[in-house]
């Protein structure tokens, strides 16, 4: 088994509250959830309204597989126009 982990520091430029911020994070977790079957939860940043941090988890049997479904994730995230990826780490035990 194996498990991946990423970590996405997001900048969300429209944001002019944390009511809005948390809009954009609920829509972006959503689809997701429902896209590549993975959990995620913003992790970090919760006081700030332009900035995020989101924690992303996948579990496989091979490395390689969870390494794609995570590439692709941090992708999706940055092809999303409500949000910019500042940093990212991955780590697959």
């Amino acid at each position: 088994m194996r498990i991946g982990g990423l970590r996405v520091e997001l900048f969300i430029s429209d944001s002019t509250s944390l009511k809005h911020k948390r809009a954009v994070l609920k829509s972006i977790k959503d689809r997701i959830r429902n896209n590549f079957n993975v959990s995620i939860a913003e992790i970090g940043d919760n006081d700030k309204w332009q900035k995020s941090i989101l924690g992303i988890a996948a579990v496989g049997n091979e490395k390689k597989f969870v390494n794609g479904i995570l590439d692709k994730v941090l992708d999706f995230i940055r092809q999303n126009g409500e949000v910019q990826v500042l940093n990212f780490e991955m780590e697959i035990l």
